[in-house]
């Protein structure tokens, strides 16, 4: 069943669709859309915003305002990120977006598997951008409008580069922040661990960095470093060979107990597979993903010294971690 199908088999007049764009940034509101779709409609090429290239979103953009019975877009400001926590901003701009309709619907759906409290009957779809058309005309809107508003702050603080990584912990934003400290536009509740790797060095960084290098001299191209989503955060993406390795890196001292890759328990592999699904998204890369671990043993625990590195390249399997 097809997206439009789909809405057209819930037999509702007016149903709504509701998502939000840009939960996992560092930098930048959190935005929400409500859209309100004629029923038999039918818009060619409308999928889940993160599937579709830059151009695509724009140009769906819009026609879905155009053709729309109704639509809103809010946000939440960094501001209330930090006062409420993210979960609980992107409800507030979801429930700014439904109030913003100029036509009250008889059902939303939700992106996700949070409910949050419209005030009005409520459908949860986890995956919905993937599967309701109005849920996916709703992550367009979302995502057009936030990465619009992050090119505007682009032009106000340039020394970021936000038109490059649109606010996202990519390995360059995090560079910057380093480099420039953090801006006004920044969710402060979002930079502990930035901020803890700039200024206290831990066997973590001086791992990663020597696998880093050592990715490097067998000729791996390192693509990302410290790559962050929502979900979490992989610490070495790189290429080589028509592979794209998703690299998580474990450190440990003299007296730790188990190898480093048994700490790769089911869940972070779900995380890592999940954060690796975005970055396939963002980049639309047709590299072959593998997840590998780098195992770094070190001397001692008090003065970090590298003893050895170990590479165990397709460590897992995305099939395996989601069992």
């Amino acid at each position: 069943m097809d997206l439009f199908a789909y809405d057209e088999s819930l037999g509702i007049h007016c149903l709504c669709g509701v998502d939000e764009a840009g939960r996992g940034p560092l930098a930048g509101p959190v935005y929400a859309a409500a859209v309100i779709l004629p029923r038999g409609i039918v818009i060619e090429g409308l999928n889940d915003s993160k599937k579709l290239s830059e151009k695509k979103r724009e140009q769906l953009f819009d026609i879905i305002t155009q053709q729309a019975v109704a639509y809103s877009v809010a946000s939440a400001s960094v501001e209330e990120i930090d006062r409420h926590n993210i979960l609980q901003a992107t409800f507030l701009a979801m429930r700014r977006a439904v109030d913003g309709l100029a036509v009250r619907p008889e059902l939303c759906l939700v992106d996700g598997n949070r409910n949050p409290e419209l005030g009005i009957h409520t459908r949860l779809i986890v995956k919905g951008d993937a599967t309701s058309a109005c849920i996916a005309a709703a992550s367009v809107l979302a995502k057009v409008s936030r990465d619009r508003y992050m090119l505007e702050l682009a032009k106000q603080y340039p020394q970021y580069q936000f038109e490059k990584h649109k606010g996202y912990g990519t390995a360059l934003h995090c560079e910057l922040i380093g480099k420039y400290g953090v801006s006004e536009v920044h969710r402060k509740s979002f930079m502990g661990k930035i901020l803890a790797r700039k200024d206290q060095p831990d066997r973590g960084r001086i791992g990663e960095q020597a696998v880093a290098e050592e990715l490097a001299k067998r000729g791996y191209q390192i693509l990302e470093r410290n790559y962050h989503s929502r979900y979490g955060e992989i610490d070495i993406i790189a290429a080589q060979n028509g592979f794209l390795a998703f690299v998580e890196v474990k450190a440990r001292g003299p007296h730790t107990k188990g190898a480093p890759a048994e700490a790769v328990s089911a869940s972070k592999r779900k995380k890592l597979i999940q954060t690796a699904l975005l970055y396939l998204q963002e980049t639309n890369s047709r590299l072959q993903p593998r997840f590998d671990v780098a195992e770094v043993f070190f001397t001692s625990s008090v003065r970090p010294q590298i003893k050895g590195i170990r590479y165990l390249a397709g460590a897992f399997e995305a099939d395996e971690a989601a069992e």
